[in-house]
């Protein structure tokens, strides 16, 4: 369960503590529920994972307790479908169009991803650009973008922003990784 997931979780289950015992805000119920929820016994609380089942029976129990009612179809809970997708170790991309194909080991080579539920992805008849580190950052005077046609097109990106991987400290904020730097 991702970290905002959990605190709202705890939000919650004070917020029923106190319609509960409205008077009453409890230090040591907060950080008991916080010290529960994040012991080794929930195992992360990753979903479809024996801890997300441990961390969903303390949430409605301790609702219970609070003496709320269901608002879910007599649920406490509420459903959320997710996929997750994780790639092979031995999972590799293949680049062709050159005198021979060009073939990336995923881990060592590239870092790819899909949110898209299926085995193979594939891009045919798309040539590929590469945007240095993908950054448009007007502060900084940076625009990775300027001049090159990428509609239609593939981008390729480098991880990290110029500064952190140069160690500049005249670049962007030098080793101190950027919001740029980031995946996203």
């Amino acid at each position: 369960m991702p970290r905002s997931v959990v605190l709202l979780t705890l939000i919650l289950c004070t917020a029923a503590v106190q319609a509960a015992e409205p008077s009453r805000f409890d230090d040591a119920r907060i950080r008991s529920a916080i010290q529960t929820l994040s012991s080794d016994t929930f195992g992360g609380r990753a979903p479809a994972s024996a801890g997300e089942k441990l961390t969903t029976d303390y949430i409605t129990a301790e609702f219970k307790r609070a003496g709320l009612q269901p608002g879910n179809q007599g649920s406490y809970l509420q459903n959320v479908p997710l996929v997750q997708i994780t790639a092979r170790a031995d999972a590799v991309l293949t680049v062709g169009g050159g005198h021979e194909p060009l073939t990336l080991a995923y881990g060592s080579d590239i870092v790819v991803g899909t949110a898209r539920p299926k085995a193979t992805v594939s891009l045919t008849d798309s040539p590929l650009v590469f945007a240095g580190y993908g950054i448009v950052a007007p502060e900084f005077q940076w625009d990775d973008y300027a001049g090159l046609d990428v509609k239609g097109k593939t981008v390729v990106v480098l991880i990290n922003d110029p500064g952190y991987a140069t160690g500049d400290p005249q670049v962007f904020h030098g080793k101190a990784m950027t919001y740029y730097g980031r995946w996203t």
